[in-house]
């Protein structure tokens, strides 16, 4: 199914609400878009939740509904989904400042994936925001994570080879798939600290 048959007649609101994420990150890019180095967002994507994902998402929950408006009574807040993609973890960070300083957004939760990684080594900042005008004020949430660009490459990989249906050796699979992270992290430490060098030697 697609999603315009999905949503029905909401799936236009999606789409500016989608649309209105997208614009709050670029205004954050105008107006901090003088960077000594690096743009503070290297780039950005956003998202309305697949159908199938949808519906998966409501199964995981417990419930048996189909709809969207059974998403929204399970509470799911992704159905708008918002990724930023920064250059450096302090970007990562001041991004996430910036977004809580709007006066249209309310952060209803914050997990720092970064500060304390997940077991399998995923390191992102996780933002569920509440957005109070425009199209997307009609949604209860919609969800943000910002990350590096070096740790995206590896969530990337790593959600479509977890998703494979067969897996020949899944256990040696995630603790390459750890060690991987582990060393991405520690190059974005390294590159930090580099920046920060090259900006107080400037």
């Amino acid at each position: 199914m697609t999603p315009e048959a999905y949503y029905g007649e909401r799936y236009e609101t999606l789409f500016l609400a989608r649309r209105q994420m997208d614009e709050l990150i670029e205004k954050f890019v105008r107006e901090r878009g003088d960077s000594d180095d690096l743009k503070p967002v290297v780039y950005h994507t956003s998202r309305i939740k697949s159908p199938a994902s949808l519906v998966e998402k409501i199964s995981r929950k417990g419930a048996t509904g189909t709809t969207f408006d059974d998403a929204l009574a399970v509470g799911i807040h992704d159905i708008i989904g918002l990724r930023v993609n920064c250059a450096f973890i302090d970007d990562v960070y001041a991004t996430a400042c910036w977004i809580r300083e709007q006066p249209q957004i309310a952060v209803l939760n914050e997990k720092d994936y970064i500060a304390r990684p997940k077991p399998n080594g995923y390191r992102s900042l996780h933002l569920i925001v509440r957005v109070t005008e425009g199209p997307a004020s009609l949604l209860p949430a919609v969800e943000i994570q910002l990350r590096t660009i070096a740790i995206d490459f590896w969530a990337t990989l790593e959600h479509k080879m977890r998703y494979k249906k067969e897996i020949a050796n899944p256990e040696l699979m995630q603790v390459e798939l750890k060690r991987c992270a582990d060393e991405i992290a520690a190059v974005d430490l390294s590159m930090q600290a580099i920046r920060n060098v090259i900006r107080d030697g400037a």
